[in-house]
């Protein structure tokens, strides 16, 4: 099939290799515009140029050219990959088949930028990905396709989505082209009275209270694992963390130390106190990178009995 691409990053550029690696001819792939403030060169662009074609950069697809170049590609569909962009309804009825979306949610749950943070952030036990007919609406349209995934209890963003979405989607962008190019393929509309939106997963929602309860912090630091980071304040220093153990106290008696209280420093890890139990904190941010929790304790000097704010 002729297959038009809009996408970015190492999601657009897998989706572009998937199609060309089994044969497909890409005829168009529309990608951002370079970035001045960025010294790192745009991935799909790159893949593009060494798969031999030439990368279509506009810095609006609602332009009159971005439109022309999709009729002059004679795509036969389009797909939408990790994009950044507004893609305006004019131009995903161009190719004959139109266009389908990737999402990594069961739509029409967790819309938004940060789905599969926020899935794990909620204490969901699953998840999955979404092909759909993108419309003006954000993650609205028609529903082709859908696969779940589960969400194990100690799962973070970055297992499940390199290890189980990203992968997944890839197969699903595939199988799902080639049922609508085939004509085989059912639309569903979703449904609004399950639908649900949720913003960026950004530094306020992964900030941790140490004064709530041990399963809400614990699913906040997988869900910014690794980004954008789960944090806390030591006095006025930032501190990041990420891979951690939650240990949950068999009887409320049986937790140790107040909340934020640092407990406990062993040979690779320390200990903090909330409500139901203790975080041990295994790797976390230092001043050269990511560092064994017993190195940051070691760096700021932290000492048992200290308190991390709340």
């Amino acid at each position: 099939m002729r297959v038009a691409l809009i996408g970015s990053a190492d999601f657009g550029k897998a989706t572009l290799e998937a199609f060309l690696d089994r044969g497909d001819e890409v005829v168009a792939v529309f990608c951002p515009p370079d970035n001045p403030k960025s010294s790192k060169p745009e991935v799909l662009k790159e893949a593009t140029i060494a798969r031999g074609l030439s990368p279509l950069q506009f810095s609006s697809l609602k332009s009159p050219e971005a439109a022309q170049a999709l009729i002059d590609s004679k795509a036969d569909i389009c797909v939408m990959a990790y994009v950044l962009q507004f893609v305006p309804q004019e131009l995903v009825k161009i190719p004959r088949h139109g266009t389908i979306q990737y999402h990594p949610s069961l739509l029409p749950q967790y819309r938004g930028p940060s789905a599969i943070n926020w899935a794990i952030a909620l204490g969901e036990e699953k998840t999955g990905l979404t092909i759909f007919r993108p419309s003006d609406g954000l993650d609205e349209g028609a529903v082709i396709l859908q696969k779940e995934v589960a969400i194990g209890p100690d799962d973070t963003l970055g297992k499940i989505y390199f290890d189980h979405l990203f992968p997944a989607g890839i197969k699903a962008l595939l199988e799902a082209a080639d049922l609508v190019v085939a004509e085989k393929h059912t639309e569903v509309i979703q449904d609004e009275s399950q639908a649900n939106y949720e913003g960026w997963f950004d530094a306020n929602a992964a900030q941790i209270h140490w004064a709530s309860h041990i399963t809400q912090i614990y699913n906040v630091i997988r869900a910014a694992n690794p980004a954008p980071g789960a944090w806390t304040k030591f006095g006025e220093q930032k501190v990041q963390i990420y891979d951690c153990h939650k240990h949950v106290a068999q009887t409320f008696g049986a937790v140790k130390g107040k909340p934020g209280e640092l407990t406990q420093i062993t040979l690779d890890s320390f200990f903090v106190s909330c409500h139901g139990g203790q975080i041990e904190v295994l790797k976390a941010k230092g001043a050269a990178g990511k560092v064994t929790g017993a190195e940051l304790a070691k760096e700021l000097s932290l000492e048992v009995g200290q308190f991390f704010a709340l």
